[in-house]
């Protein structure tokens, strides 16, 4: 059993404290980013970056999905962390300037994998899977901050 890590990046057109402050909208802008892989979506705390729990079902396939419950904190260099307390799944969502008024999103999930032949299925193809799935987020969060 591993650890797989699904890694998915984009550069918007807007400043890092727009794009920063869209991700850590909870309430308003994420269920507006979220795709139809996810579903069941609520804030159950906060709704605000750090401090907020919120909860959703993610359908990483038609027979695979999985039901988060994800505790936000904020790293000391302003990462979003979502960490599922369901799974070992963390997803750190990273924004960094690119150039003036640009910024790059880059949004990391990570997990224990499982061990045989199932974990090598999932070694393989998960981590493109679930970076379909965050691309989607990214370009929908793109909409949202240059609109």
């Amino acid at each position: 059993m591993g650890q797989i890590t699904a890694t998915t990046e984009r550069v918007i057109d807007a400043p890092v404290a727009a794009v920063r402050a869209a991700l850590a909208d909870y309430e308003q802008v994420r269920p507006q980013i979220l795709t139809d892989r996810f579903s069941d979506y609520r804030v159950e705390s906060g709704g605000h970056g750090a401090g907020t729990r919120a909860h959703w079902r993610l359908a990483a396939t038609k027979n695979r999905s999985r039901d988060c419950l994800v505790d936000v904190v904020e790293s000391v260099d302003g990462s979003l962390v979502e960490r599922d307390a369901n799974s070992s799944m963390v997803t750190t969502w990273l924004v960094e300037p690119v150039e003036a008024g640009r910024s790059r999103v880059r949004a990391i999930t990570t997990w224990n994998g499982a061990s045989g032949i199932g974990g090598f299925f999932e070694r393989t193809f998960a981590p493109k899977g679930l970076a379909r799935i965050y691309d989607d987020v990214l370009a929908n969060l793109e909409q949202v901050v240059r609109d």
